[in-house]
């Protein structure tokens, strides 16, 4: 049961990354110049965060699937890859189906370890710490479950985001605007799904896939820096009785970032029998 719980507590972790909050940087550089082809800013964005080691993203997304269920979700991520993998993700407020997720969540993913805070997660295992440890090199058969997991937090992260934008067709400056103090370039577009998913790497093209499944286009757009890399994300898609709606906004690249496991009082480890 743990495997089904920990997909549905963290789908709105997923969900959360698609949105992300910039905060003032105060410069005064100027906007990229707009004679540059647009699809070639997009390129180089999409190369220029390959070289990004940290960041912060603040999330906001309202999803509704064919079923006609709807959910918000909102958070915050903290991402470092130097000198090991570490996130820290918050879900401040999540409600999909009309199923809100008291306490919200928190998930510390360092190293191949995953911490995981779900109040109402712990409640249905019984958990008598209010963190629950997860060693990947654990997990043996159950691997597949936590790449899920990892896949969901990783789903709309800043690499995955300005790759997808890359397979645009249409896309076009639209002027220049400041975001969070900082002076950008705006570009708008679309891209069709199958093309953008094919632009990740081949381990995330398929959790992207099933996420974007119902959707055929999206429309998106993004704010760029003097440095080349976004300040904001917008992304929005409709077909049929499905929708996403989803606003992303970046800040502190390659900034000190603090990831910390929890205190180990406060940890606990994954019940026995649960991840069947």
């Amino acid at each position: 049961m743990l495997k089904r719980r920990i997909s549905l507590a963290t789908a709105a972790a997923g969900a959360a990354l698609v949105a992300v909050t910039v905060a003032g940087c105060g410069t005064t550089a100027q906007p990229i110049q707009v004679n540059l082809a647009a699809s070639e800013v997009l390129a180089q964005t999409a190369q220029k965060t390959a070289d990004v080691t940290s960041y912060t993203v603040d999330a906001v997304v309202n999803v509704k699937d064919p079923n006609g269920s709807s959910g918000k979700a909102q958070g915050r991520m903290l991402y470092q890859s130097k000198p090991e993998l570490a996130v820290d993700l918050t879900i401040d407020s999540a409600d999909f189906g009309g199923q809100g997720l008291p306490g919200g969540a928190r998930i510390v993913l360092q190293g191949d370890t995953v911490y995981v805070k779900v109040e109402a997660l712990n409640k249905m295992l019984g958990a008598t710490k209010p963190w629950v440890k997860v060693p990947l090199k654990e997990m043996g058969d159950d691997q597949g479950q936590i790449d899920q997991l990892l896949s969901q937090i990783q789903q709309f992260d800043l690499g995955g985001v300005t790759e997808m934008v890359t397979a645009s067709q249409d896309v076009k400056s639209v002027g220049t605007e400041n975001v969070g103090g900082e002076d950008t370039t705006h570009y708008a577009g679309t891209f069709p799904v199958d093309a953008a998913v094919k632009q990740l790497p081949a381990d995330k093209q398929e959790r992207a896939r099933t996420n974007l499944a119902e959707l055929k286009n999206v429309k998106f757009d993004i704010w760029v820096g003097a440095d080349k890399l976004p300040r904001k994300v917008t992304m929005s898609g409709s077909e049929k009785d499905a929708s996403m709606d989803a606003t992303l906004m970046f800040k502190g690249y390659n900034e000190p970032v603090s990831i910390q496991a929890p205190p180990a009082d406060q940890v606990g480890e994954l019940p026995k029998g649960t991840t069947n």
